[in-house]
């Protein structure tokens, strides 16, 4: 079992930046590639980035690539996202996932956070 709390969100102007952190608590952290979620008002839930429990491989969405960069660090049981260039369509709810990856794809499974809110203005 893996349990996820997300922090970090916050409300930035366009241009900007923030980090989000996720931490695990359960002793199979870095057994699990892990990965960022985001849901916007009136759309459904898309995947941002993930990272294998390595840290060795990462992918991304074509939308943040170049802009946002996901790290993990199974020491402290956390996962970081990076965000920088922030825009206006990057307001969504941020959640932190506990997946798995086969032949490249992130594929989540039913661990969740509670989720944490970006807002950027424009």
């Amino acid at each position: 079992q893996v349990q996820l709390v997300e922090s970090g969100g916050g409300l930035v102007q366009a241009g900007g930046s923030l980090r989000l952190s996720c931490v695990a608590s359960g002793r199979t952290f870095s057994s699990y590639a892990m990965g960022w979620f985001r849901q916007a008002p009136g759309k459904e839930r898309e995947f941002v980035a993930g990272i294998r429990w390595s840290g060795g491989y990462t992918s991304y969405a074509d939308s943040v690539k170049g802009r946002f960069t996901i790290s993990r660090d199974n020491a402290k049981n956390a996962m970081y996202l990076q965000m920088n260039s922030l825009k206006p369509e990057d307001t969504a709810v941020y959640y932190c996932n506990a997946g798995v990856y086969s032949s490249g794809n992130y594929y989540p499974q039913d661990y969740w956070g509670q989720g944490t809110q970006v807002t950027v203005s424009s």
